[in-house]
């Protein structure tokens, strides 16, 4: 099953995510099936960029969305 969910990216006390395709037991920064795009936290406001067509179509395929790739694709709309 294809989970779409983010994976840690950058040093310790500087993350930035990045928004993927991935099998559901991967581990978390496990090579994905997809980029769909960016998060950074760090930046006022936060840096969000997200490819909405692929997004729905991985959601046609199947793919589920984690409760915080929800969260900010609510948050960018």
């Amino acid at each position: 099953m294809l989970k779409i969910r983010l994976a840690q990216f950058g040093a310790r006390n500087r993350r930035t995510y990045r928004i993927v395709v991935i099998e559901e037991g991967k581990r978390r920064n496990g090579k994905p099936v997809e980029n769909l795009g960016l998060f950074n936290p760090l930046v006022s406001p936060p840096q969000i960029s997200i490819d909405r067509e692929r997004i729905t179509y991985w959601n046609t395929q199947g793919a589920i969305m984690s409760a915080r790739v929800k969260k900010l694709l609510s948050q960018t709309a």
